[in-house]
């Protein structure tokens, strides 16, 4: 019975990490995958943890006994397995309520989901102390039996940690993931019936009966989706495909004969594709534009160009199209963003070299002799751009790599009256480059918008990039040339803020200032909706 404690504990220990890796995923297409959520996620945890470690440690010394401890194993194991099941309308409340602009019930439906996690956790959190009076022969090894147990049950932890982010996840989903946990919570107390009464067997029956019919309902339902059908007031468009990789939630839906790749909450198109169209209308469009900030614009047809956040391909394939076969090298840190690109975006281009990777890990491990005549970085994830991609070091280790008459530009968000992280990025850019462009994307009022922050090698005026795109080669698409001409009159210098310190890897406060420009347009939309009402 001593050997099946530790391995109680451990199993324990590893199912209630394991659960908390998987519901950070299960809220992941919803709500994102920022700070908060997992500092909520996290306390929410730790929480659970420590109410059921309490109430595990009174009920413990009432009653040591094994019987009613695997019972409690027993339902937490199913409590968990219908955590997406029951969180699934919940969360589409939510969203909807989030998109209508209504907090008091989106603060509401997020108390439901925590709900959902507590129970089982709760009662997760009351094994080890329940276990440690059980296994207690002797006060004076009391010490020594708790340490143990607590060890063991940390282990399980590290396991529970990395075994759905690397295993379970990737294969089987996330739904089928807290089916999988809920269903060896189960068998893990069906393993203590030999200790205890014969009519634990017929529990332990009925909870492998019922994590039997879940787990049949799902394989026969013939769907792992996590988040099926459209969110109430978005643009209707029909799913081509979706699935769930290491890193994402990831989504194809197409309207209007236009494809969009849409990932984890899915506020955000990261790529788009008509096979129809040469220009995208976006802001992908603008990253066309970055060659002619340069006094001596390279041949774009055979400049070396870089793109960090490849995605699905939206920025190369454009660049291929308007100016030709360029040799096009895209890091994208998430591979199956790749394989989605290749088939569902026509990524499939012998003059495009898709890298999964980091961008800035990769590019640090590059030979100082590579270099680029166009370094484009389009990395989000929404509405965040990583951190790591906006401070002095990593633009320092871009101007390294960059040609002698090279530009870089950087995709960032605003609103129409928020400009706050285009200021940051001018600022931080300026500690590199001599001279930096703000590009703007104009954007209806009330809504949330890009510019490009373009910095240059060179000390050179607004005058440069409009004699540029004046003469631009009469070969090119028409609507290109076009589209250029209107963008030019887009542009202004960026001028630094005095008062603002350039970002580094020590200090980049983009959550704090992407939360204020959320908030702010949060506000100013409800504000506008109540007045329209």
């Amino acid at each position: 019975m001593r050997a099946y404690l530790y391995l109680l504990v451990f199993g324990v220990g590893a199912g209630a990490l394991a659960i908390e890796l998987a519901a950070a995923r299960l809220l992941d297409p919803w709500f994102g995958n920022s700070q908060i959520v997992w500092a909520a996620l996290i306390s929410l945890v730790l929480a659970c943890l420590a109410l059921g470690a309490w109430f595990g440690g009174r009920v413990g010394d009432r009653s040591p006994s094994l019987l009613p401890l695997l019972a409690v194993v027993m339902v937490s194991g199913v409590a968990t397995a219908v955590i997406p099941v029951i969180a699934q309308p919940v969360l589409q409340l939510a969203i909807r309520d989030l998109l209508e602009l209504e907090a008091g019930l989106l603060l509401a439906a997020m108390v439901a989901v925590a709900i959902l996690l507590t129970f089982p956790l709760v009662l997760l959190g009351a094994v080890t102390p329940w276990v440690v009076r059980i296994a207690l022969s002797s006060v004076n090894t009391g010490g020594r039996t708790a340490g143990s147990l607590y060890a063991v049950g940390t282990v399980g932890s590290i396991l529970g940690t990395l075994v759905p982010v690397l295993w379970l996840v990737p294969s089987y989903g996330t739904r089928r993931t807290f089916l999988l946990i809920g269903l060896w919570l189960v068998l893990l107390a069906l393993c203590g019936s030999p200790w205890v009464a014969r009519r634990q067997h017929a529990t332990g029956l009925a909870g492998v009966l019922v994590m039997a019919a879940l787990l049949g309902f799902d394989v026969l339902s013939g769907s792992t989706s996590i988040r099926p059908g459209l969110v109430a007031g978005s643009v209707p468009s029909r799913l081509l495909h979706e699935e769930e990789s290491r890193y994402n939630y990831i989504a194809i839906r197409e309207a209007g004969g236009e494809r969009w790749l849409k990932l984890n909450e899915g506020n955000g198109i990261h790529s788009v594709w008509h096979p129809d169209r040469i220009l995208s209308h976006g802001i992908w469009d603008y990253f066309l534009l970055a060659p002619w900030f340069s006094a001596s614009p390279p041949d774009p047809e055979t400049a070396r160009v870089l793109v960090i956040g490849l995605a699905a391909g939206t920025v190369s394939s454009l660049w291929t199209d308007v100016y030709g076969p360029a040799p096009i090298t895209g890091v994208e840190l998430d591979p199956a963003i790749l394989e989605v690109g290749r088939e569902w975006f026509a990524m499939d281009r012998p003059n495009i070299t898709a890298v999964a990777a980091d961008g800035r890990q990769w590019l640090s491990r590059q030979d100082p002799s590579e270099v680029w005549d166009v370094v484009l970085v389009d990395a989000y994830r929404v509405p965040y751009i990583p951190f790591h991609l906006t401070t002095v070091e990593w633009f320092e280790l871009v101007d390294e790599h960059l040609a002698a008459s090279s530009v870089v530009a950087v995709n960032v968000g605003r609103t129409e009256t928020d400009l706050s992280l285009v200021e940051a990025m001018v600022t931080t850019m300026s500690d590199v480059w001599p001279r930096v462009f703000v590009l703007e994307e104009p954007v209806p009022e009330g809504v949330l918008g890009n510019v490009l922050v373009i910095g240059v090698r060179e000390q050179i005026g607004i005058e440069t990039f409009a004699d540029n795109v004046a003469g631009l080669p009469e070969h090119l698409p028409g609507e290109f040339r076009a589209f250029a001409a209107i963008a030019a009159a887009k542009v202004r210098v960026g001028i630094p803020d005095l008062d603002m310190k350039p970002w580094t890897d020590d200090k980049a406060p983009i959550e704090r200032i992407v939360h204020r420009i959320v908030w702010n347009w949060l506000v100013i939309a409800s504000e506008a909706t109540l007045d329209a009402s």
